[in-house]
C-alpha cells in the first residue's frame, strides 16, 4: 500500500508518499481502507520531533479518519466488510489501509459524509466534552473562546450559542474574527488589549468560563474570568503558560481546570454515543463543520504547509 511517510524530523518536506507494508491486524482489530484523513497540529508537533512517536522510522502521521471495513475482526459481527466507519484515536491513519481497534470503530450512517466524519470527530469530541464535563454551559453564560476560528474553536462556538450561551471568540486576524462571527459569536476581538476589552464587553464583570488553548495567554484568561469563574485550559498552540501562583486562584475564588479526551472516552459505548450525539447536530443544523482545504493525502506536505501557515479557517482534510 502507499502512505505518508517521513524518516527524519523538519518541515513539510520531509514528508513523502511511498510504498510500505500493509498492515497486519490483531486480535479485535479491523482493517480500514481509508476515504479521509483530518490533519491536526499534532500532526504537525510529530513531524517536527516535539511529540513522541513510537516505532522507528519511517513513521507514518495521522490519528483520525472515515473509509470502509476492507478485513473484518475476527468474530466480529458488527462490523462486517463494507461498514462505513471513522475514529479519532488510532495511529498511523495517513496511509491507504490502518488496522483499527474495534472498540474505536464508530458507525456511520448513510447521511454523514466520510470527510465530515474526518472533519469533526477529534475536534467534535473535544468541544463537547469541553461544554458538557469540563464546564456544564447554561442559557445566560458568557463564554470566551480562544482561537475561535480554528477546528476546536469553531465547533465550541456553535454548540455554546445551541446552549444559550453569549460567546465572546478571541482570534489573531480580522478575516478568522469574521469567521467566529459567522460561527454564531456575538462579538469577535483580538489578542491585542484582551483583558481590557473582555471587562468592556462585560461591564467590568468577566467571562464565566474561558477556554484557552493557546497557552501563553492563560494569565490574560484568568484575568478575563469573573471572581467565581472558571478557565479550562486545553492546549498550548502558541506555548507553554506562565506558572500559576494559586493564591490568585484563591483570592478571585477562580476555578483553573484541564481538559483531555482521552479521559472522557473510556469505552466503546460512550465513545459512540458522543458521536451519535455529535452527527445529531450536525443533522439538525446547529453544528456545521468548516472544512478550510481538501488535499490528496499524496500531497499532504502542501497541506502540512497551508496549516503551518496559520490562514487555515476550520479543518484540513486529506483525500484519498
Amino acid at each position: 500500500m502507499h502512505a505518508l511517510i517521513f524518516d527524519r524530523f523538519g518541515g513539510p518536506e520531509v514528508l513523502r508518499w511511498d510504498t510500505v507494508a500493509d498492515p497486519s491486524p490483531g486480535p479485535a482489530q479491523a482493517v480500514v481502507r481509508m476515504q479521509a484523513v483530518g490533519l491536526n497540529f499534532a500532526d504537525v508537533y510529530r513531524r517536527n520531533g516535539n511529540y513522541h512517536l513510537s516505532g522507528q522510522a519511517p513513521w507514518i502521521l495521522g490519528y483520525e479518519g472515515a473509509g470502509v471495513i476492507e478485513t473484518a475482526a475476527a468474530g466480529d459481527s458488527r462490523f462486517p466488510v463494507g461498514t462505513r466507519v471513522g475514529f479519532a484515536d488510532m495511529p498511523y491513519a495517513n496511509a491507504e489501509r490502518v488496522v483499527v481497534d474495534v472498540d474505536k470503530l464508530i458507525p456511520l450512517s448513510d447521511d454523514i459524509h466520510v470527510e465530515t466524519a474526518a472533519a469533526v470527530l477529534l475536534q467534535g469530541l473535544t468541544a463537547q466534552y469541553l461544554l458538557s464535563d469540563s464546564f456544564k454551559i447554561q442559557a445566560g453564560n458568557t463564554v470566551i473562546v480562544h482561537a475561535a476560528a480554528g477546528g476546536v474553536g469553531l465547533l465550541l462556538t456553535q454548540m455554546a450559542k445551541a446552549a444559550g450561551a453569549r460567546v465572546i471568540g478571541v482570534a489573531s486576524t480580522a478575516a478568522k474574527c469574521a469567521a467566529a462571527m459567522e460561527a454564531g459569536a456575538d462579538t469577535a476581538i483580538g489578542y491585542e488589549n484582551l483583558v481590557d476589552n473582555v471587562h468592556t464587553l462585560t461591564h467590568g464583570r468577566g467571562a464565566d468560563v474561558v477556554y484557552d488553548s493557546v497557552g501563553r495567554t492563560l494569565g490574560d484568561s484568568l484575568a478575563s474570568a469573573r471572581t467565581g469563574g472558571t478557565v479550562v485550559f486545553y492546549g498550548m498552540a502558541a506555548g507553554d503558560p506562565d506558572p500559576v501562583d494559586p493564591r490568585l486562584l484563591m483570592d478571585r475564588s477562580l476555578t483553573l481546570t484541564g481538559g483531555d479526551l482521552w479521559n472522557v472516552l473510556t469505552s466503546a459505548d460512550i465513545r459512540r454515543e458522543r458521536a451519535a450525539a455529535l452527527f445529531a447536530q450536525i443533522r439538525a443544523g446547529s453544528l456545521v463543520p468548516r472544512i478550510a482545504g481538501r488535499f490528496p493525502l499524496s500531497d499532504g506536505a502542501k497541506a502540512h504547509a497551508f496549516l503551518e501557515g496559520r490562514e487555515a479557517i476550520g479543518k484540513i482534510v486529506l483525500t484519498l
